[in-house]
């Protein structure tokens, strides 16, 4: 059967340690809790309450595309939630300098987390405290859970409903500086045109007051009719066909030509025009960018710090420590081993005294 090597470590020898110990470890246990439930409390660590808010982003980006083009192929709806790419792009809008500043400013966040306005490095400690305090995160349903923690239950919750919020206006505001300058670009082209179409019309208007009503038709009737007049040899009826045969000869060729361009220019100004009117919606009308399925509340529980766990972990991290320091120290112990040889010394001494007074 094994027996136990002296200085050997087992659960038996340990129990045997702790037992022996049992008042040293009971008085450092309980040094310990009341230095963490000291420290723990409000006097050295800010309280801190959390609120969240939930938001799932839509699947589509144009509301022209959606609402008014009938040519654009899609499976998206304007009421269908976003996949992965719109739930990545939310969390890059989320996390940008863009809403980050809005809520510094609007909340005083510099003055809310005492940050003194002549620290060296203020802001980098005022965005590190921010980054520590509001944190956006992907959930498993590809939704954006929005956290936010501070002192303050009221400005936590309105943190949290105030980005959800901000999240809008600045996707809002990222697309009108694309979607306000493709508008001006297809505005000018679409007047442009429209103005060309009117001049086309107002010629052929002139030609139509000289008679030039259609070049193909008239030329053929006017042919057939003097044909007509020569055998009844009609003089008058002749000199009058040919005047209008000689404005046909003269006006037909560029009738004939701005008709057909007019045509072919109606056809392009009603494609750019609707094109105009897709535009004119993005860049004029706003539509929300997010689902919110949970909004945030004031909290009425603390979240940070959770003192009873702080306490679990001090108290647990202390009862090893020091079983490992009793557990060295019986494994080597120098205090008995200075104590054996101060003994030895002791006893060496002593028989060499006595044989001195025995030579005596």
């Amino acid at each position: 059967m094994h027996e136990p090597i002296k200085g050997e470590l087992n659960s038996f020898s340990l129990l045997n340690l702790v037992v022996q110990n049992r008042k040293t470890i009971g008085i450092i246990l309980a040094v310990t809790a009341l230095l963490s439930f000291i420290f723990t409390s409000p006097t050295f660590i800010t309280p801190l309450y959390k609120s969240v808010t939930i938001l799932y982003p839509t699947s589509t980006n144009s509301i022209s595309k959606v609402l008014l083009s009938t040519n654009f192929q899609t499976s998206k709806d304007l009421l269908e939630f976003g996949e992965d790419e719109q739930t990545e792009q939310m969390l890059q809008v989320l996390n940008s300098n863009k809403i980050r500043d809005k809520i510094i400013e609007k909340y005083d966040l510099m003055n809310h987390y005492d940050i003194k306005s002549n620290e060296k490095y203020r802001n980098t400690k005022l965005y590190e405290t921010y980054e520590n305090r509001i944190k956006f995160r992907r959930t498993e349903y590809t939704a954006v859970k929005i956290t936010v923690l501070d002192k303050s239950p009221a400005m936590a919750a309105n943190i949290a409903n105030d980005i959800a919020e901000l999240f809008d206006s600045t996707m809002n505001v990222m697309r009108k500086e694309v979607s306000g300058k493709a508008f001006k670009i297809v505005e000018a082209e679409y007047f442009q045109l429209r103005n060309e179409v009117q001049q086309m019309e107002d010629s052929l208007n002139s030609l139509r007051k000289l008679g030039i009503h259609d070049y193909e038709s008239q030329a053929e009737m006017i042919n057939q009719q003097l044909a007509i007049e020569l055998a009844r040899n009609n003089r008058a009826g002749i000199n009058a066909l040919e005047q209008k045969l000689d404005i046909l000869a003269q006006y037909g060729g560029y009738y004939v030509s701005i008709r057909d361009m007019l045509e072919f220019e109606r056809k392009q100004l009603s494609q750019i025009k609707a094109k105009y009117e897709e535009a004119k919606v993005d860049a004029t009308q706003n539509l929300p960018h997010k689902f919110v399925v949970t909004s945030a509340y004031e909290a009425e529980r603390k979240s940070y710090p959770i003192r009873w766990l702080i306490m679990l972990i001090a108290l647990t991290s202390t009862f090893m420590l020091v079983l490992l320091i009793l557990a060295i120290l019986q494994r080597n112990p120098v205090h008995l081993t200075e104590k054996k040889s101060v003994n030895s010394f002791k006893q060496a001494s002593s028989i060499k005294s006595s044989k001195h007074l025995e030579k005596v």
